[in-house]
């Protein structure tokens, strides 16, 4: 990434908020497993949510927001994997005690001091993610750093907390959540935004993940979240959501950067302009009636609204590929409607250059102005309005204090308003938690290696290469290698490479490779421990074991016919590519050694190990000379 900008001069901070959830054996307050499941539904209960507010009588803006877009929720529930705690028909169980050692591990590692007292609270949620309203969350330990090349990062918090249900559909009457994820522990680790480069971002976010690996976490698709929240001196905190891609981060903060940047320009513009925003809601079916735009006539209303002033400024770029008028769209989208219009794109969708002229007119709107339609239901499109209106005058002040989404381009998308300190309340169904000494000290005794000295260890006792055992640390692999060459006399460098290449190249090319477990790998090591396969047929012979997950390693050799040939069966088999190839073995002498070698590994297809190839490929050839 170019340095685009001077960070420095733009006051540019950063910090993370990380979500990851724990490998514990059961939810953090119930006894449900933590694993997802696609079984039949069991039950479905349908709710709405609403905000109140807090005990000083302040309702937080984000809840507020949320609660306008009326929204029905559907929660699937299960037997055998869900219990009354999930559905809020029975209050929570004890604070789940491994989640809460295994957060003190975690925050133990990143040099944090834990609280003597753990108090579970209540986070006022209502986008339908947790059936109660809210979630339930704590704090567990403060004032940590992590040491990192760009100097030292504070980690401020770490936070024990329930994970949300997980969204599977969402249709114009309701949104479908799914049980099975609400309530699986979860911790919450948030730095301060000390952070002044987009590169330091992805350095650190990198560094707790490689933290988080070397305990007792949950791995996969899903299971960590990471959340950037970047200002600049002249905008404001925009926290950006679900940023999966760590190295994406960078660019992300650039186009934020990017956007705050061209929202202060719009906002001088606009004071420049002495621009304002009207409130009022005109109807314009009058004014397209006779209209062929086929948008326009399948509408049942056609609603506008002017904003004085703003001419040629909703068109203006805010991101790559995003305009000032997609901030607007959308506010405009969470009230139902796709899209909308405005004159700084028009005449464009079949509407044409009369007709704009006509709208213009019929709103006495001056050449200044820019006009904003929506077409759909009345009151969606007058609901709709009422955003554009909010956010066009969020435009005074610049940069809105916001949550967006991340997406795939390294843009990001308005979700909704950044949520205040007003949802907080005290959890009345679960006492506190005192966390002694006699807790603490026995995990600070045992902690577990951290990814830097588990390479160097590897590295220096299995003389590994760099690369090899930095890819065994970065995939968390270190166990699973070890432990295979506990129970094995092979190569470590062929484990290694099998760990880190081959069973990611067989993912890649399709094959599910979940069938293939630790035990299963030492199957296939033993075999080339006895000189029963060599290391060239193993890829093959993961591949084939995939497919038939029921059979032994050994098995699965012979029938797939990868099991090692005999020295002599070897030896007869090169001898016959050599007589077929003579004449080439006279002109090219031991030039003719790598096309020998190609010839014969085709042939032998794994049943012969590559070094002794090589050296009967070579007694061949010398002895025609």
């Amino acid at each position: 990434m170019s340095e685009k900008y001077d960070w420095k001069d733009l006051g540019l901070k950063m910090g993370l908020e990380i979500h990851q959830q724990l490998n514990t054996k059961s939810k953090l307050f119930c006894s449900c497993p933590t694993e997802l499941v696609d079984d039949d539904v069991d039950l479905t209960i349908r709710r709405n949510l609403r905000p109140t507010q807090s005990e000083l009588g302040q309702m937080d803006r984000a809840a507020l927001q949320e609660s306008m877009r009326n929204l029905n929720f559907n929660y699937e529930s299960f037997n055998k994997h869900t219990c009354l705690v999930e559905c809020d028909d029975e209050p929570p169980h004890a604070l789940n005690q491994e989640a809460l050692e295994l957060a003190i591990t975690i925050s133990t590692l990143l040099n944090m001091h834990i609280v003597d007292e753990f108090h579970t609270m209540r986070k006022q949620v209502i986008d339908g993610s947790n059936t109660s309203g809210f979630q339930r969350t704590g704090l567990l330990a403060t004032d940590g750093y992590l040491d990192t090349p760009y100097g030292r990062v504070k980690i401020e918090t770490i936070g024990l907390e329930e994970d949300a249900a997980r969204r599977v559909d969402t249709n114009s009457e309701f949104t479908e959540f799914r049980l099975d994820r609400l309530g699986i522990p979860l911790v919450e680790i948030t730095t301060d935004p000390s952070m002044h480069h987009p590169k330091q971002v992805e350095e650190v976010a990198y560094m707790i993940g490689q933290v988080l690996r070397s305990t007792n976490v949950k791995r996969g698709l899903g299971t960590i979240r990471q959340d950037l929240n970047v200002s600049i001196a002249k905008g404001a905190r925009v926290e950006i959501k679900g940023v999966q891609n760590l190295e994406l981060m960078p660019l992300i903060v650039e186009r934020e950067v990017e956007r705050q940047l061209k929202l202060i320009e719009i906002k001088e513009e606009l004071e420049k302009r002495h621009a304002e925003v009207d409130e009022t809601i005109y109807d314009l079916d009058e004014v397209f009636k006779d209209t062929e735009s086929k948008i326009l006539k399948s509408a049942k209303s056609i609603k506008g609204i002017i904003l004085k002033g703003f001419d040629g400024l909703i068109g203006v770029e805010v991101q790559e590929g995003r305009r000032f008028g997609t901030e607007l769209s959308s506010y405009a989208k969470k009230r139902g409607v796709s899209g909308l219009f405005h004159t700084d794109e028009l005449p464009a969708y079949g509407i044409t250059q009369e007709e704009v002229d006509n709208l213009r007119e019929f709103l006495d709107a001056k050449p200044e102005d820019a006009i904003i339609i929506v077409a759909h239901d009345p009151d969606i499109a007058e609901s709709a309005l009422e955003e554009v209106i909010r956010r066009a005058k969020l435009a005074f002040e610049g940069v809105v204090e916001e949550t967006r989404k991340s997406l795939d381009d390294g843009n990001t998308e308005y979700m909704r308003p950044l949520a205040t300190a007003n949802r907080m309340y005290l959890e009345t169904d679960i006492p506190l938690f005192k966390i002694t000494d006699e807790i603490i000290e026995p995990i600070k005794n045992n902690l577990p290696e951290l990814p830097d000295v588990k390479k160097e260890r590897i590295i220096k006792e299995y003389n590994l290469s760099e690369d090899l055992a930095s890819q065994i640390v970065r995939r968390a692999l270190g166990d699973e290698f070890e432990n295979i060459l506990k129970e094995v006399e092979v190569d470590p460098t062929v484990v290694a490479s099998t760990l880190s290449y081959d069973l990611r190249d067989i993912r890649r090319e399709g094959t599910d490779v979940v069938s293939i477990t630790e035990d299963k790998l030492i199957e296939v090591f033993k075999l080339l421990e006895a000189n029963k396969i060599s290391k060239d047929a193993i890829k093959k012979l993961i591949e084939s074991m995939c497919k038939n997950p029921d059979k032994s390693a050994e098995v699965v050799a012979e029938e797939n016919n990868l099991s090692l040939l005999s020295l002599d069966d070897v030896k007869a088999i090169i001898e016959e590519i050599a007589d077929k190839n003579d004449s080439m073995i006279k002109e090219r002498q031991m030039g003719a050694m790598g096309p020998l070698m190609g010839m014969s590994m085709k042939q032998l297809k794994g049943k012969a190990d590559g070094s002794t190839v090589n050296k009967i490929v070579k007694e061949e050839i010398q002895k025609r000379l």
